[in-house]
């Protein structure tokens, strides 16, 4: 690039690209560990949260993998996986700590602005996924954070929990059920625009919308970005020793752009996703509960049938899905070159291979474009018995890139989960891929924090920092049940969760 210094519009410490849930949570973070940091945020749309983080778009809404059977896979030997799950439920827990911080300390206002109790629950048919779903609870049960789920075979007691589910089931269909009162809501769309506005009121920060980074250029230790206004049209350029890309989907190509080493190899599969939105008010009411199935033979992780209540802008909301497609956009608001263009020679092969290996997903997201409103109706009926088409919409969903990457028995695989990629100087990191992303954002940046500001992270006032902001930090949540009881009680005290946790008599 060449660069006329009159263009350089701003120097700030910090860059971070994209206003989503990622960006605002390392924005947060860093300005609490150094108030003297300058910030500049770039967002190539006109408002913060328009893509994966906004309430519409995003498919979790709280992970914690009190329900998503996923993440809780069979072994062959018939035993039920269960580290994926202690993994994510503790890194949820990481986040309540984080966002109790944020009510404490005035930068949210009320909690139930964005995170409300909401009980979760699985829910299957069929007597091998009644056993599955048995031998499931009993696996998680033996760890303290699974602590309280309660497993039902009995229809009457389900259908207590789920009537809407329930309702006209045939008698002799085998059905089986977990709860977990300890679940919640997130409208992480809320969430973040909170985080901004805070952001937005501090010294030194600058949130740019409507501006759309296109190049990187490094030079003597500092990054160059060359910014373009979508209004105006007119580029400028920005330096800034560490840069953050916190873009979605669009994370790839500008990670592609940077040109770091550790950058090569990467591919994204886009996938897009579809929910049927109840328009009925009193079908709406007779649910209260997220209800995860499980996912067809041969179908993707992705695919997990959910019937999800959501409080979205103060309203209650009632959702089924997700029906999966297929773009080459990147993003909901992209192009449809996203996908050919960022084929590069470094990552042609993963991503050929990957594909090889994937037909299934293939044929799958071919099957879910061909439905037909019927399809999708009866897909419906197996959680809502006599679903009505008159009662609910299609609505289209957020864009996902899931991760491919180099292996070396594979040639590539395909992730379906989230990949920080970070420069050998800790001058630049990415990430790529989606679930359960959001629900472990303030993990994953904390990640991202020890492996980009090495020397800071170590020192004593930014480890003061972070007991802080986070009182668990430096201790473990999965080993240690009493601090992982003592953590649950304060959070659902000061986030305003009335959950079953509480009526125990857990007490701090």
């Amino acid at each position: 690039m060449r660069i006329k210094r009159s263009s350089i519009i701003t120097t700030p410490d910090i860059v971070l690209i994209g206003a989503g849930i990622m960006s605002a949570t390392l924005g947060v973070l860093l300005k609490k560990l150094n108030p003297a940091f300058t910030i500049s945020i770039f967002e190539r749309l006109d408002r913060v949260t328009a893509e994966s983080s906004d309430a519409w778009n995003n498919a979790g809404t709280g992970h914690s993998a009190f329900c998503e059977l996923n993440y809780t896979p069979e072994k062959e030997d018939g035993s039920i996986e269960i580290a994926k799950a202690i993994k994510i439920a503790e890194s949820f827990e990481v986040s309540k700590e984080f966002w109790a911080y944020l009510v404490e300390n005035g930068i949210i206002e009320s909690p139930d602005a964005f995170i409300r109790h909401i009980p979760h629950m699985s829910f299957v048919w069929g007597s091998e996924n009644v056993e599955y779903l048995k031998k499931r609870h009993k696996a998680l049960t033996r760890h303290h954070l699974f602590e309280g789920m309660e497993y039902s075979e009995n229809k009457d007691e389900i259908a207590g929990w789920i009537p809407l589910v329930m309702q006209g089931r045939q008698e002799a269909e085998k059905v089986a059920a977990t709860k977990m009162e300890l679940g919640t809501d997130v409208n992480f769309g809320a969430l973040t625009r909170a985080m901004f506005d805070y952001l937005e009121s501090q010294d030194g920060v600058k949130l740019y919308l409507n501006h759309e980074v296109d190049d990187f250029e490094k030079a003597n230790g500092t990054w160059t970005l060359s910014v373009k206004d979508r209004e105006s049209r007119e580029t400028s350029y920005v330096r800034s020793k560490f840069v953050f890309i916190g873009a979605g989907g669009g994370s790839l190509p500008l990670l592609e752009k940077s040109d770091i080493p550790e950058g090569k190899g990467f591919g994204g599969f886009p996938v897009s996703g579809q929910w049927l939105v109840c328009t009925n008010p009193e079908i709406i009411e007779k649910h209260q509960a997220k209800v995860y199935g499980k996912a067809a033979v041969g179908s993707p992780p992705m695919s997990v049938p959910h019937l999800d209540t959501r409080m979205i802008d103060g309203k209650k909301a009632l959702l089924f899905g997700p029906y999966a497609g297929f773009s080459t956009k990147f993003l909901k608001n992209g192009s449809y070159l996203d996908l050919p263009l960022s084929i590069k020679l470094n990552n042609i092969k993963p991503m050929l291979a990957a594909g090889i290996h994937n037909i299934p997903l293939t044929k799958y997201l071919i099957d879910q474009v061909r439905q037909s409103p019927q399809d999708r109706l009866a897909a419906l009926n197996d959680y809502v018995p006599g679903a009505k088409l008159e009662d609910w919409v299609l609505e289209t969903a957020g864009q996902r890139v899931q991760v491919i990457k180099k292996d070396k028995d594979e040639g590539g695989v395909l992730e379906f989960g989230t990949e920080m990629v970070t420069a050998a100087d800790g001058s630049l990191a990415a990430l790529l891929g989606a679930s359960p992303g959001a629900s472990t954002s303030v993990s994953i940046m904390l990640d991202l924090i020890h492996r980009c500001f090495k020397e800071e992270a170590t020192s004593p006032e930014w480890q003061k920092q972070f007991k802080t902001i986070i009182p668990s930090f430096g201790k473990s949540l999965s080993k240690d049940a009493d601090l992982a009881a003592k953590t649950r009680n304060r959070t659902t005290n000061v986030l305003k969760l009335n959950t079953s946790y509480l009526e125990e008599g857990v007490t701090a």
